[in-house]
């Protein structure tokens, strides 16, 4: 058997490397990996995600045209309308991936989000073990504080949908007996936190799950999916 022509070695693995790099070059726009944190948690149209995004209908559609490019997520018609979701977990591995990464090599982020959590709260999070063994007792109200659309496409069990805007209205509808767990979309999100601070503004003893849905999802825990 004859050896392979180094020069065409050569070559191929100079493409292989170039298409790698043209899914990385997908992932340097900020808009882009926000596109896809919001996919990460149900499908959506580009309408919805332009507005969650705060961005025009035609610069999320060009976005998601690259990413779409790029392999990182599908679309689909539904009537009048294109909806989006992520490839595949590859995708949604890639970016628990570059939370892990951004986290351990940018100390201006984990600052800012270290920062944050500290002066809105104080008490360390509760772990996933501590999680379900107050589940398994039925001594707590989990509550999922993402969008409606995001629980309805998956959320943990047991959960209760209470998205951000609704929780003071809701503070009379919780057991006061009962402590209040809160989580939101991943590591980087807030809404939990935020969550957390009214509810015990308004009495409740509360905290927030050291996961989010995502990372959840991602170690393999049980899940709700339509």
């Amino acid at each position: 058997m004859p050896l392979p022509d180094p020069q065409i070695h050569r070559e191929l693995r100079q493409q292989l490397f170039a298409e790698l790099a043209r899914v990385n070059r997908a992932l340097a726009a900020p808009a882009r990996i926000e596109l896809l944190e919001l996919l990460g948690q149900a499908e959506r149209s580009v309408e919805v995600l332009a507005d969650l995004a705060g961005l025009s209908v035609a610069n999320t559609s060009q976005h998601l045209r690259v990413l779409r490019r790029s392999g990182l997520v599908l679309s689909r018609r539904d009537g009048q309308f294109v909806r989006y979701r992520l490839a595949g977990p590859a995708s949604a591995r890639l970016l628990d991936t570059l939370h892990t990464i951004a986290l351990r090599s940018s100390p201006a982020l984990g600052r800012l989000v270290d920062a944050y959590r500290l002066s809105t709260d104080t008490q360390p999070p509760v772990s996933v073990d501590e999680l379900q063994a107050l589940m398994a007792a039925g001594s707590v109200t989990l509550i999922d504080v993402r969008p409606l659309e995001e629980f309805e496409a998956g959320h943990l069990r047991q959960a209760i949908s209470l998205p951000l805007a609704r929780i003071e209205a809701a503070v009379p509808e919780l057991p006061v007996d009962r402590e209040v767990i809160a989580y939101c979309r991943g590591v980087l999100c807030l809404l939990s936190l935020e969550a957390v601070a009214r509810l015990r503004a308004a009495g409740l003893k509360a905290r927030r799950l050291e996961f989010g849905f995502s990372e959840w999802r991602l170690a393999g825990l049980p899940v709700v999916t339509p």
